[in-house]
């Protein structure tokens, strides 16, 4: 896979990650949800940390939130860096299209997240009790890189009492699946997943006649 079709992957993936962002961030107060299906719903909530909305302080209790916003911030951009130097090698080394195609949407996914952190508190209004503004005149909610990721997606596709024969759960109240999430943490998932699931062929050598020919196709070309 060329590193062109690379780039429109991931276009595409920040494309649809944005406009779904933006739009949720301009038309819904925080918290406020949408039943589409009864195991789906449109619902509005911001994450100021990690995955599932873990943060530094947490586990540092002596770093304060705004520290750990910073913190948490700068790494995302230099992960990325480093995802983004890793598609361009592997790319350059004309490794699997699987590999490249897993590489490119966590890239994209990553991205994604790190646009809502770092510019989002410029660039919209709080959205507490009230609809967003975009570009407000008194400024934004926030400063650069401590903007907060937008995410909407949630599937509560079961709730309920699990069964009492269950050891330790048993007779607990119990619901699937509650994390809210947004386009790009699908990305970095299914990327993951691909990488995970399909290992092999994602991090296969090509054979020698597999690399003459590719280098012939190429000279033709």
């Amino acid at each position: 896979m060329s590193l062109k079709k690379a780039l429109i992957i991931i276009i595409l993936i920040l494309l649809v990650d944005q406009i779904s962002k933006i739009y949720i961030k301009t038309h819904f107060a925080l918290n406020e949800d949408v039943t589409v299906f009864s195991w789906f719903k449109i619902a509005f909530v911001e994450n100021d940390g990690m995955a599932w909305g873990t943060k530094l302080s947490d586990f540092f209790p002596f770093i304060s939130d705004k520290s750990a916003k910073l913190i948490l911030t700068l790494f995302r951009i230099v992960a990325v860096t480093g995802i983004g130097f890793w598609l361009v090698d592997v790319v350059k080394k004309k490794k699997s299209k699987t590999l490249i195609f897993a590489i490119s949407i966590i890239f994209a996914g990553a991205l994604g997240n790190i646009l809502d952190s770092v510019f989002y508190g410029v660039l919209f209004s709080d959205s507490h009790m009230q609809v967003a503004e975009f570009l407000p005149e008194e400024g934004g909610y926030a400063g650069v890189f401590y903007g907060n990721v937008v995410d909407m997606l949630h599937f509560p596709i079961w709730s309920g009492q699990l069964p009492k024969w269950l050891p330790l759960v048993g007779g607990k109240a119990f619901s699937f699946f509650d994390p809210v999430f947004n386009i790009a943490d699908v990305a970095i998932s299914t990327g993951i997943g691909i990488l995970i699931v399909f290992n092999k062929k994602a991090f296969k050598e090509e054979s020698k006649t597999e690399k003459l020919d590719s280098e012939l196709h190429n000279s033709l070309a």
